[in-house]
């Protein structure tokens, strides 16, 4: 039991590093396309403020998604290795694609698909995904409004100063702004992990209550750091230079639009995706431009595959389960 034990948190660390490696887009594309920072600096800032997250805003994430999305009591170890199978390979295969999908609802459409294998839909506690799957309209919209309403302001402001200067001030605006949305990112999204690991402790019987241990919230925020620091530089160019081309002014209203998505979500105890939320700010920056500066043709490919994550991540998970039930048996 305690080498299964070991062998499924090693996995979970593996979907943590990848959540970093996939989502470092998130925090970086913007500050890169805007030349601001290289890229090795740039996920290094990251990576920083991702780890530093875990002393900051409580767990109410990994609450949710390490009791709130699937009866405990319906869950064993082999359903958490399969959910997070079909989290890790739908990150992989959207990751190769260069897709900027959302690795927290993979992990939370692979786990559901494997308690679904294995329970039935009676599995699911249907009141904890309300709020999430609002999210997944509420978190990009929000995004997007919001950092329209910053980019208004900001020109507003600054409609007499030259282009040049208010860039030039915006530069090292935009080191706060990046270090922002990196915190809610590392806030938000090891928060899942910590989730997954502490669930199952309490299946396997090593924790009587849904406590999430110190060095777990260590472990995953460091993990998910390292996975920044390596970054996903496929989903950095989609986001980046596809979507709408960006200046430091763009950049800093985008990440600090993202940023403050991302705290009412944690405060709130959703899982939300950060892809969803920098990728709003992104056309909303874009579209106080024009409408037609922002390539829709793209954000709908972006779209629908946030559309597919969670059903296809379920699929992958409930097929995982299958397999490994074969052996179990």
């Amino acid at each position: 039991m305690l080498t299964l034990v070991i062998v499924i948190i090693a996995v979970a660390l593996v979907f943590d590093f990848l959540n970093g490696f996939h989502d470092s887009a998130n925090s970086i594309a913007t500050v890169v396309s805007t030349r601001v920072l290289t890229p090795r600096k740039a996920v290094a800032w990251a990576a920083f403020f991702n780890f530093i997250a875990a002393f900051f805003f409580g767990l109410r994430v990994a609450d949710t998604l390490g009791k709130g999305l699937v009866e405990l009591s319906a869950v064993n170890e082999y359903v958490i290795m399969s959910g997070l199978i079909g989290a890790i390979a739908w990150d992989l295969i959207t990751w190769y694609y260069g897709l900027p999908t959302s690795s927290s609802h993979a992990l939370m459409g692979g786990y559901a698909g494997a308690a679904i294998a294995k329970a039935g839909f009676s599995a699911i506690l249907y009141g904890g995904w309300t709020g999430t799957l609002i999210f997944i309209v509420v978190a990009p919209v929000m995004g997007l409004v919001v950092a329209f309403l910053l980019m208004t302001a900001v020109m507003w402001i600054f409609h007499k100063r030259s282009s040049t200067k208010v860039n030039g001030a915006f530069r090292k605006l935009q080191l706060l702004s990046a270090a922002f949305l990196s915190l809610g990112h590392g806030t938000n999204d090891a928060q899942k992990t910590m989730g997954v690991i502490t669930g199952l402790l309490v299946t396997a019987g090593f924790l009587k209550s849904f406590e999430v241990p110190f060095w777990v919230i260590i472990m995953c925020n460091f993990t998910i750091a390292m996975g920044t620091l390596f970054g996903g530089w496929r989903i950095v160019k989609t986001m980046g230079q596809k979507i709408t081309r960006l200046r430091p002014v763009d950049g800093f209203c985008a990440e600090t639009a993202g940023g403050i998505t991302l705290l009412v979500a944690t405060f709130a105890g959703i899982p939300v995706s950060t892809t969803h939320t920098i990728n709003g700010g992104i056309m909303g920056v874009g579209a106080t431009k024009r409408v037609s500066a922002v390539r829709w043709g793209v954000a709908g490919n972006i779209v629908m595959a946030w559309v597919l994550t969670i059903p296809m991540a379920a699929l992958i998970g409930a097929g995982a389960y299958r397999i490994l039930e074969m052996f179990i048996k």
